[in-house]
């Protein structure tokens, strides 16, 4: 789930990552962007009819439709590995806007399980986005032997 994204290039490349894994891509307005721009097209490439997206009016919305999941909050201020977490199929795996990330009442939401990191180099800010939860994505369907894969 991307919650407020900004850059339309990296939601592009998001609606790729969920065609190509099966994930179902979230995303939670306001959007920083119209859904037709050129710019969300060209990265997502022939992708887009692939993929299963929904764009949820807010982030409650978004959990009222998910609202047996368990939500594992993305941020470079938490002490939880992506790595330490046994993925579950239903799980959402949420990540915040370019550039600022999940804003606090997001990160402290009732409905949030745990807050995740993926380790990087002392002084460096952040990946992209979409890098990011591309690791994230992997890892869990790792867990699940890739599963829907023919080389799973």
């Amino acid at each position: 789930m991307y919650f407020e994204p900004r850059i339309p290039g990296n939601t592009g490349s998001a609606i790729r990552l969920a065609a190509v894994t099966g994930a179902r891509l979230h995303l939670v307005e306001p959007l920083g962007f119209d859904l037709s721009e050129a710019k969300l097209k060209r990265a997502g490439l022939d992708y887009h009819d692939l993929a299963t997206t929904d764009v949820h009016p807010s982030f409650d919305a978004a959990l009222d439709a998910l609202p047996t999941s368990r939500v594992f909050a993305f941020t470079t201020r938490a002490s939880t590995r992506y790595t330490d977490v046994d993925y579950r199929p239903d799980d959402i795996l949420l990540f915040g806007p370019e550039p600022s990330g999940l804003p606090e009442d997001v990160l402290a939401h009732p409905r949030v399980t745990d807050r995740v990191t993926i380790p990087m180099l002392p002084g460096r800010r952040s990946l992209n986005l979409t890098n990011a939860a591309s690791i994230v994505v992997y890892e869990a369907w790792r867990q699940h032997g890739f599963a829907g894969s023919p080389t799973g």
